[in-house]
């Protein structure tokens, strides 16, 4: 079947941050070196069976934070019509609501995202942000929802406290599979973090998704895991015993 199970073993790498001593990045190396790639418009199922080719933008996005939302409107009031299918409804109703929680996301227009481009609209196809970071020559983690350019890695934070009574952050950098979205998750009706569908990449996910990696982690950490990940390739082409991702090709 196309989607492996969630369950299956995995390589690890936990190392201090050069940057901070009080901070440990545990990154899982079974997923930053799989051959995952997002394969939207071009084979991805959607998360939302009403609207299958909206990719993983129908519930629209949560911002993380005041800077993440204040970034994004900056961008948006650079997109034109030509750029943007629902730029008319941004400008009447703004682009942001809350969530029944009371959250603030990206507004939810005709069941997705009000910055995603449809089937059928002249313009780019897919996100506008997106598409707007293509044209202008920039990275779309500069332009898109923080929780848009981050998925499907998974950041995480955890104080933990040693044996010898000292404190440290850790920081884990990991597969952002179906359990990432909460109990809900389980009913996603196509995902591709741990579909045999999406891992097609000719390069591994530590270089295809570099700019989100050093911006997630600092240059410096980033540096270290990429020679982790380095070696790991190496080691497995000479054919020793390494945990490979099983959506991967064989």
């Amino acid at each position: 079947m196309p989607e492996v199970p969630l369950d299956f073993p995995r390589d690890w790498l936990e190392f201090t941050d050069p940057a901070d001593p009080e901070r440990v990045y545990r990154c899982d190396l079974t997923w930053l070196t799989s051959r995952w790639t997002c394969v939207f418009g071009r084979g991805c199922g959607g998360i939302s069976e009403h609207m299958p080719d909206g990719g993983c933008c129908t519930l629209g996005a949560h911002f993380s934070d005041k800077d993440d939302r204040k970034r994004v409107l900056a961008w948006a009031d650079k997109l034109t019509e030509a750029d943007w299918q629902f730029k008319a409804v941004g400008q009447a109703k703004g682009i942001v609501m809350k969530d029944p929680e009371g959250s603030k996301q990206t507004r939810v227009v005709d069941g997705a995202c009000i910055f995603l481009n449809r089937s059928g609209f002249e313009g780019p196809q897919g996100c506008a942000l997106h598409a707007l970071a293509l044209r202008e020559g920039l990275s779309p983690v500069q332009t898109k929802p923080d929780v848009c350019w981050q998925l499907p890695i998974r950041r995480t934070f955890e104080h933990v406290e040693r044996p010898d009574g000292t404190t440290v952050l850790v920081v884990g950098i990991g597969e952002y599979d179906r359990r990432g979205w909460g109990p809900g998750g389980h009913d996603l009706n196509w995902y591709c973090s741990s579909n045999t569908e999406a891992h097609v990449a000719r390069e591994p996910v530590y270089v295809t998704e570099r700019d989100g990696l050093v911006e997630m982690m600092g240059r410096h950490a980033y540096d270290v895991l990429a020679q982790a990940c380095q070696d790991r390739e190496k080691a497995r082409r000479k054919g020793l015993d390494i945990a490979r991702h099983p959506a991967d090709p064989a």
